[in-house]
This record gives structure tokens, sequence and C-alpha cells, in this order.
């Protein structure tokens, strides 16, 4: 018994415990899925996908420094090639993520060349001018897929499979806790420490013999890849999507998520996330859905927006270390104090 705590407290120290224990508890959902409303469940699902695209906007601007409004634009690639791919073509999944992964990298690329000529607020601009068109041109994906109002997919199909909304659940639960451990990796390695470095400095970073073009166009790319895995899991779970849906207000939302939480966290991001998606979705969307508090939501959201970006820069989750490390010094002069006396 004594080995298996001393092995448990040695694992809780691994970076990646915290991660894989989320991902346990999360499995538990499915396991109560009969006393959960099914728009409660779907609720938590679209949560976790939009923390996934959270994840890759927190490298591009926490860690890349660089401003886009064309996430949702990315997400909608995801929706409608898991469709074209699969539905239409009748592909099998791997193929279909394999293409959403070339056209993710491809556009990335095109995000990242204009990024190489422009910064800030103008970068976010035309970021925004070329979202919009590709929302323009989805808005018309129906009427070649013959839809009315959005694109229906029918199954989601893995291994010759049909699955379940449970088991899709499971494997989105699977995807986040990569992605959690797939960004821990890239933030503690030289490339994140390079994009930090790209942030802070542009001359600087090239004076120490960093390319700001290779990191720049890695931060798009890295970022594209992970909203249209989002898309992927949007469609494969909720099953419906249409180009109106993926307007300026998602990426919005999603670049709150980040900054309210934490732009340089992963719980930062998931906290961002829950408080911007969550609440609205599992909270006043589910309880208050008939009343006048059922978009409540954005006013905190807007509130909280206002007061991170005013008093605590780091987000929440800056708050919260702030809050450990008083909570600990305070403890270390109790400690000190005490000992004196005696």
């Amino acid at each position: 018994m004594k080995k298996i705590i001393l092995y448990l407290k040695k694992m809780s120290k691994h970076p990646f415990f915290g991660f894989v224990l989320f991902g346990i508890a999360l499995m538990l959902i499915p396991i109560f899925n009969d006393y959960l409303s099914i728009t409660f469940v779907a609720s938590i699902a679209k949560t976790l996908i939009f923390f996934i695209v959270g994840l890759g906007f927190s490298l591009l601007i926490g860690y890349g420094g660089l401003a886009s409004l064309g996430t949702s634009s990315f997400i909608a690639i995801g929706t409608f090639t898991i469709y074209t791919v699969m539905d239409v073509l009748n592909l099998p999944f791997a193929l279909a993520f394999l293409i959403a992964i070339i056209i993710a990298l491809f556009v990335g690329t095109i995000f990242g060349v204009v990024s190489l000529r422009i910064e800030g607020m103008y970068l976010a601009i035309v970021t925004l001018g070329l979202s919009e068109i590709m929302i323009e041109l989805f808005k018309n994906f129906d009427r070649f897929t013959g839809g009315v109002s959005g694109t229906t997919f029918s199954v989601f199909r893995l291994f010759g499979q049909n699955l379940t909304q449970n088991q899709t659940f499971v494997i989105l639960i699977i995807a986040v806790v990569i992605a959690m451990i797939l960004t821990y990796n890239l933030i503690y390695s030289p490339t994140g420490r390079a994009l930090l470095a790209v942030k802070n400095s542009d001359s600087a970073a090239q004076a120490m013999g960093i390319s700001v073009i290779k990191y720049r166009l890695l931060a798009f790319m890295v970022s594209t890849v992970y909203a249209v895995i989002g898309g992927i899991f949007y469609m494969a779970y909720v099953k419906f999507s249409m180009g109106s849906t993926w307007g300026l207000a998602v990426t919005l939302n999603i670049l709150a998520a980040v900054v309210v939480g934490g732009s340089k966290s992963i719980w930062g991001v998931l906290i961002g996330t829950f408080i911007i998606f969550g609440l609205d979705l599992m909270v006043f969307k589910e309880i208050f859905s008939d009343g006048p508090l059922a978009n409540f939501s954005f006013i905190i959201s807007g509130v909280l927006i206002i007061v991170v970006i005013m008093y605590f820069p780091t987000g929440i989750v800056g708050l919260f270390d702030k809050l450990k490390w008083k909570i600990k010094k305070k403890i270390l002069l109790n400690k000190t104090k005490k000992e004196s006396q005696e």
C-alpha cells in the first residue's frame, strides 16, 4: 500500500497528471448521462470543443503576440471539410482528418504570410476581412449540399463503426487531453521560448538568431490546425453547421475566453472558456432558457473582460497565482514569527 501511495505521489508531480485526471473526471459524465439532460451534456461537449480552439488561439496571441480575428472561419473549415469528405465522398475519417489538416496548414500559411507585412490592429482587421470572405463562401455552401438552412452531418464513423453521441463524447475527451499535453510540450519547448522572444521584440529575436518569419508562420499554422480540429469535433458531435453560425461573435468570444482566463496558461484558457461559453450554455441557456436571464452571461462576460484587462492583465489564473503566493508568504511569515518567539 505504501508503495502505491509513494507511486501516486510521484505521479502527481508529473505535469501531465492534472491533464489525465481532468480527462478521467470528464469520462464520468457519460456514466451519469441518464441523470443529466441531453442539452447539458451537449453544452459540456461544445465547451470542450471551444477549449481546443482556445488552446490554439492562446499560442497565437499569448505566445506569438499576433492578433487575429479569423478563428471562427477556421472552425467552419473543419465542419464543412469533414462533411464533404465523409458524407459526400463517403471516405473514412482518417482521410477526412488528414485533408482537413492539410487545408488548415495551407490557410494558416496564407494568414501567416499576411502577418509578415502588417502587425497589431491592422493585422486584426485584415484577418477579419479574410475571415468574412471565407464565411460568405460557407454561407453559399448549403446550395451545393442540398440543405435549406444549414448542412447536416449524417453519422460519425470511426474505423467503419457508427459512433453514438456518448462514444463521440469520449473521443472528444481524449482529443482534449492530447491537445493539453501537446500544448504544454510546445509551450515549454524551444519553439515556445522562441515565440515569446518574437512577441517581446522582433529585433532582439533576430539578433539571437531566431527567424521571425518561421515562427510567425508556425504560430498561425498551429492555431489554424487546432481550430479546424475543433470544427471537426463540432460537426461530429452536433452534426449540423451553417455559415452564418461562424461569424465575428464566435471569434470575439474565443478571444474573450483566452484573455479572461489567461493567455499563457492551459488551465487559464479552460477557466476562461468555461466562463465565456460554459456559463452561457450550461447555466443561463439551460436554467433560464425562457426568462430574461437567458443572455445574462454576456453581461458577466463583458464586465469580466473590462475588469481583467484593467486590473489583471495575466487573467484570472494570474489572480489565483497571486493569491496563492500571498497565502504562502503569510504562512511563511507566521512560521518565522513563531520560531523567533520560541
